[in-house]
């Protein structure tokens, strides 16, 4: 039997915890986790060059199918050599289905068993997504790894409902294994679903993790519903999964979600609000989010974080990018998302180093007290 695209080797568990320390091996290099993945939703991360995301020590992007199956194309970026290459980026990529976007079209869209029928954002016009699409868009991308089609239902859903979503994601799933040829150079991932209810999410796990994929994502989670709500269920979700295959949760981005994640079991995250926040003059930083807009940064000409070695803390100053945000110069979003995205970056490297060390339940507090509540 020829060997899966991507694997999951579990290097160390923290003993207080369900955190994990690994690597997941694809075929453009391996994946250092716990990972944040910073999100390229177009083919690029905003604001940002490839080679300054590669330089921070991000091991992987996500990039989206319904963006780029919409513009400019997946065939186009078929004959330009695959996502990789079209993009400039020589290291994993993961590309969605592009479920999470065609649902959240609203009245733009129409759920059938096919697939859903929406109406493009960009020009009106009509298409149909269906899982069999989105394997096919994925497979011309070339991303290493393909997330399945399913649907991501709203929060708060009636349980019939996600009764009804839940067995029509499984059945996606089954059509996008048997739509998938490419096993040497991509890997699919199913989508556990289930809406809020343990019993729901416990049944899709176990029809998800039947078809031995390399890889689970927990869908449905950080889609508007109260924190404490959110960690009750990732606790449990993340016990219904093997231990030996890459976990992920999708759309989750501020650190003290990141740290709850880790602290269950999860490997993989991504989110756009790092950049997002930056193109808005929010910095993360170690003492907190901090509001570039505010007039004490005036004449400020310290680093935006002293204790951060990004080379936007190297190099400028606050009062500096105040400035440019006033000014309205594009490369006050270029300074503050390489800072963002450094940081959390960084952050990921000390969370899998604490993993190592025994103490990362330490290292958690020690991040909150500094960062201020959440």
């Amino acid at each position: 039997m020829k060997k899966p695209a991507v694997t999951y080797e579990l290097i160390k568990k923290d003993r207080r915890t369900k955190a994990r320390r690994g690597i997941v091996h694809t075929p453009h290099g391996d994946i250092q986790t716990p990972v944040f993945m910073p999100v390229g939703t177009a083919a690029t991360v905003k604001a940002m060059r490839p080679e300054e995301v590669r330089d921070m020590g991000a091991e992987i992007i996500l990039s989206n199918t319904y963006h780029l199956y919409l513009r400019p194309g997946h065939e186009i970026v078929r004959e330009a050599g695959g996502l990789h290459r079209f993009m400039n980026w020589d290291r994993a990529i993961l590309t969605d289905s592009g479920g999470f976007q065609v649902f959240s079209l609203g009245p733009l869209r129409k759920i059938t068993e096919e697939g859903v029928e929406f109406r493009s954002h960009i020009d009106g016009s009509k298409h149909m997504l269906s899982p069999e699409k989105s394997i096919e868009v994925q497979t011309a991308l070339g991303s290493d790894i393909m997330m399945a089609f399913d649907e991501c239902a709203p929060y708060p859903s009636d349980r019939n409902y996600i009764i009804e979503s839940m067995a029509r994601t499984h059945r996606w799933l089954r059509r996008c294994k048997e739509a998938q040829t490419d096993h040497e150079n991509q890997a699919l991932f199913g989508i556990m679903q289930g809406g809020f209810y343990h019993d729901l999410r416990k049944q899709s796990a176990k029809a998800v993790t039947d078809l031995d994929l390399p890889g689970y994502a927990i869908g449905g989670l950080s889609v508007g519903e109260p924190k404490e709500v959110f960690i009750e269920m990732l606790d449990s979700c993340v016990d219904y999964l093997p231990e030996d295959k890459p976990r992920y949760i999708m759309g989750v981005g501020t650190p003290d979600y990141l740290f709850e994640g880790v602290e269950r079991g999860v490997d993989m995250f991504d989110c756009v609000l790092p950049t997002r926040i930056a193109r808005h003059g929010m910095a993360m930083t170690s003492h907190g989010r901090l509001n570039i807009k505010n007039a004490r940064f005036e004449r400020d000409f310290g680093p935006l974080d002293p204790e951060c070695d990004c080379y936007t803390c190297r190099n400028y100053s606050r009062a500096y990018l105040r400035h440019l945000y006033k000014a309205d110069e594009m490369l006050s979003s270029m300074l503050l998302s390489n800072h963002n995205l450094h940081f959390l970056v960084k952050m990921m490297d000390n969370i899998r180093k604490s993993i190592e060390e025994d103490r990362f339940t330490e290292y958690k507090d020690e991040f909150y007290r500094k960062y201020g509540r959440f």
